[in-house]
């Protein structure tokens, strides 16, 4: 093995390293060393993936097995990595999210009991999602799929002594399991009919592929494998109508909020539809079925934002709506935009809900953005790096989030696939309602009216407090917020520079250039990104231009009216909500997804498990199988004891009655053989 691929298996196993120190040696080396040998871990993961950027970009790659699991027949089960471009971007941008996550970590769950344990899962999570970003076949892929699936369960429900953080985390895992179904068969389907799970083979056979129907149905197998995987991502990036379990996993603590929903898990489904570009590009049904999915999600999802008042729960549906976004660009074959928006999105995502945390700590665990206002004074750090992330999430020019959001707006409006229609008024009517939500909690937060320190603060809904070992939650009468401590506050601003300056730097290679050229295929009649590119002339003329455009007008006005809503005129909201309860109803309930899968889904599982129960447990199993087989034994024995009298005349009689049997038995046997003889 050379010394590339060693430092290829040292970014995984680090992390790993340290998750297994911290969980099973937690006790042994204490809150200090769970922190030291995790964050080591992952910062040793980070350098390495830093040299092998460098490595990559002197043009080395790699694509290889390192170790071969199993072999039936042609198929070979093996762990390998494909190390090129957009495999060193995920993993750098991981590697260094998680780093912040880990360093903040120390300030947040300081007074936490379960410390050693969270940073092992943190760290066990980091692990799981390089295996998925560095594989170069489907059985390592899906083995990192469902190690970041079981790791968010873990941590969603973390303070599992919490009703709603067990509900929230089954939730999860479940919703998981649907999209993961089709993941699955996805593979299947391409295993059956490429006999390889190797990307590169697979990929090399699309040609024939594409000319295969799924057996006993005449669908083209191509589209149908297509459509599975993207089903998968569907549960992972938490889109439509597979979305119910990423607003609930606010129920986790607030680091693993910024890594599930910034640079990892949510994210997993997006990177892979990009790597399976070579077969995308040749189902054009696949790729409106994903955009039509991506739109419906960054609109309606962004709608939800509104209405919410746990500050968690907005930069959530946040989320929701940018994953929407990441998802049209991939059906609009915009998939190096796509990208692109998940790399920027991870800064100032990760800065936002970092941002929201150590606001909770400053308010002494309340989420509940009414009881607070005024922040800016007690709170300069936190208040900064959080307005840098809400103009980079709205997409202001010269900001990261402005030259990837635009991007896939212009790709859109360029896509000539069914749907692009469609997708493109829900991606512009999203740039209103993002900045809308967004600086609505901004300003809810950080300005106005100070909301806090009164006997009327709480509400009543604080579902996702996060104190477990204090019943006291927000500030009370006379106190004042606090900055958080330097721990929280340094990943805040590493992640505020990014958040700014990285899509400036990048977009040029990224989008137009041939960072991705190898990685990521594009059928000459779907290269939206070309078109886009034969007008680039650099990011600054991007950035002044982008100034007179629609998608900043926008912005602006959804920027104005929040502040003339929640700052100048608050009452106009109550009125509004009082006029058009009806809406307000419908958005407060989610579109009524949850009460949906309640009614049809649960209430269909808990029929057909109560059936199970009582035809298979109670009527088969205990029935039939255990107490049937005890009656028997009993029958047997009944009858059995009936013969054992104890009378020796009676034994004498069954001696001899088996005697005479056994010689009639026998005596065709006695009389062949003298026969014979």
């Amino acid at each position: 093995m050379t010394s590339m691929q060693n430092l290829y298996l040292l970014v995984p196993l680090a992390p790993l390293v340290g998750a297994i120190l911290a969980g099973l040696f937690g006790k042994q080396i204490g809150r200090s060393g769970a922190h030291i040998v995790t964050i080591l871990g992952v910062a040793a993961a980070f350098v390495a993936s830093l040299l092998i950027y460098f490595d990559v970009q002197a043009g080395h790659t790699f694509n290889g097995a390192l170790y071969t699991w199993a072999t039936s027949g042609d198929l070979k089960f093996e762990i390998g990595f494909l190390i090129d471009n957009l495999t060193v971007m995920m993993m750098l941008v991981v590697t260094f999210v998680s780093l912040m996550v880990h360093i903040y970590t120390i300030g947040y769950m300081a007074e936490d009991p379960g410390y050693q344990r969270f940073f092992s899962y943190i760290s066990l999570f980091t692990f799981s999602m390089l295996m998925l970003v560095m594989s170069n076949n489907f059985l390592q892929l899906f083995f990192g799929w469902e190690a970041v699936g079981l790791v968010s369960y873990l941590l969603i429900g973390f303070w599992y002594t919490r009703p709603t953080a067990i509900y929230a985390n089954l939730k999860a895992f479940l919703v998981n399991r649907v999209g993961d179904f089709g993941f699955l068969l996805g593979i299947g389907l391409i295993a059956a009919s490429a006999n390889t799970l190797d990307y590169a083979q697979v990929f090399a056979k699309a040609p024939q592929l594409v000319e295969m129907v799924v057996p006993s149905t005449g669908w083209p197998l191509l589209t149908a494998a297509c459509i599975c995987l993207f089903i998968g991502a569907m549960g992972k990036s938490a889109q439509v109508p597979l979305h119910v379990w990423l607003p609930d996993s606010m129920e986790g603590p607030t680091p693993i909020s910024a890594l599930i929903h910034a640079a990892t898990m949510v994210t997993a489904g997006i990177f892979m539809v990009a790597r399976m570009s070579p077969l995308f590009e040749l189902s054009e049904t696949a790729l409106s079925f994903v955009m039509i999915i991506g739109a419906t999600t960054a609109l309606f999802m962004g709608f939800l934002g509104i209405v919410q008042n746990d500050i968690k729960r907005v930069v959530a549906y946040s989320t929701l709506s940018q994953l929407g976004y990441m998802t049209v660009a991939l059906g609009a074959s915009a998939y190096s935009a796509a990208v692109f928006h998940l790399m920027t999105h991870a800064f100032f995502k990760a800065l936002l809900f970092l941002g929201a945390g150590s606001v909770i700590i400053g308010m002494h665990h309340d989420q509940d953005m009414r009881n607070m206002g005024g922040l800016w004074k007690y709170m300069k750090v936190t208040w900064i790096t959080s307005l840098i992330g809400s103009v980079a999430l709205i997409g202001v020019p010269f900001t990261s989030g402005f030259y990837s959001k635009d991007s896939i707006i212009e790709a859109v409006q360029l896509s000539h696939l069914p749907g692009s229609g469609y997708a493109y008024f829900c991606v512009i009517a999203g740039v209103f309602v993002t900045a809308f939500y967004s600086f609505r909690m901004y300003f809810m937060v950080f300005h106005g009216k100070e909301r806090f320190g009164h006997a009327h603060d709480h509400h009543g809904d604080h579902a996702d407090e996060e104190a477990t070992t204090d019943h006291h939650h927000g500030l009370a009468p006379g106190e004042k917020p606090h900055e958080s401590p330097w721990v929280v506050t340094l990943p805040l601003v590493l992640l505020a520079i990014p958040s700014l300056i990285i899509g400036f730097f990048t977009i040029d290679p990224m989008l137009f250039g041939d960072w991705f050229k190898g990685a990521i295929k594009i059928a000459e009649s779907h290269n939206v990104l070309g078109e886009i590119g034969s007008e680039f002339h650099g990011p600054f003329n991007m950035a002044t231009h982008g100034l007179a455009q629609l998608p900043f007008w926008l912005a602006m006005a959804g920027v104005g009216l929040s502040w003339f809503f929640y700052l100048k005129r608050p009452d106009i909201p109550a009125a509004i909500q009082k006029r058009f309860s009806w809406i307000y109803t419908l958005l407060e309930n989610k579109y009524y997804f949850d009460r949906f899968n309640e009614v049809v889904f649960a209430a269909g599982a808990r029929m057909l498990g109560r059936g199970l129960w009582r035809a298979g447990d109670q009527t088969l199993i205990d029935g039939l199988i255990v107490n049937g087989s005890a009656r028997l034994v009993a029958s047997i024995s009944q009858l059995s004891r009936g013969l054992q009298s104890g009378l020796v005349y009676q034994y004498a009689f069954w001696m001899i009655l088996g005697l005479v049997l056994l010689l009639v038995a026998w005596l065709p046997y006695l009389m062949a053989g003298l026969r014979a003889s």
